[in-house]
């Protein structure tokens, strides 16, 4: 009887350390949405880049300078919804659970997460300035995944395997010039959604 008071705890300070130690308040809703915000993205840039020229017509709807503004500013406006979306949905989680959003543990998560993040937005803008407009796209999928890898340490471990299929996504995309938009529409927007389901069903049931 008391070997097993002694297990129950032991699992008791075993879970208590890995709460101290991780951040727990992701939400699985806001994956699903990140991930729908993302196939509306790519389904917006996929309709006009294909319509931004009159058809049998040399002459251009939308200039290519200003569909290349159009693309990166939907881009941005996914991201900041993403970015919206995870803060209220994980600020109430935490709420709930009676946690601290901000704290020791979520400020190593966001610093892990951003370093590669920021770095694959970095070399993002190195692409564009050479003309390389084909490797963004896998350029964002790997670095990304890289950024769930890295921050898989402070938090949910279910996230290493987003990053995981997001940077083979990724590399199989490099081969796949050219149709970039499907990849990513997959990668940050089917996957989402996949993972947003699966992290619902196991940790925000509960």
């Amino acid at each position: 009887m008391k070997d097993k008071d002694y297990l129950k705890d032991i699992l008791e300070i075993k879970s208590i350390m890995n709460k101290s130690s991780r951040f727990i308040s992701l939400s699985g809703l806001s994956g699903i949405l990140a991930g729908i915000y993302a196939l509306a993205g790519a389904i917006a840039a996929n309709y006009i880049i294909s319509n931004y020229q009159i058809a049998d017509s040399p002459v251009s709807v939308i200039p290519i300078s200003y569909l290349e503004y159009i693309l990166i500013s939907i881009a941005l406006l996914v991201l900041a919804l993403s970015v919206i979306s995870a803060f209220i949905l994980s600020s109430k989680k935490a709420k709930k659970s009676g946690e601290k959003l901000w704290d020791a543990t979520s400020k190593r998560l966001l610093i892990n997460f951003s370093i590669p993040l920021f770095t694959g937005g970095a070399f993002s803008i190195i692409l564009y300035q050479f003309g390389l407009i084909g490797l963004i796209a896998p350029t964002t999928l790997i670095f990304y995944g890289l950024a769930c890898v890295n921050a898989s340490k402070y938090t949910l471990g279910d996230i290493r395997y987003l990053g995981v299929l997001n940077i083979l996504i990724g590399l199989i995309s490099t081969q796949f010039i050219g149709y970039g938009l499907y990849f990513w529409g997959f990668g940050f927007g089917v996957l989402h959604i996949i993972y947003g389901i699966v992290l619902y069903n196991k940790y925000d049931k509960k």
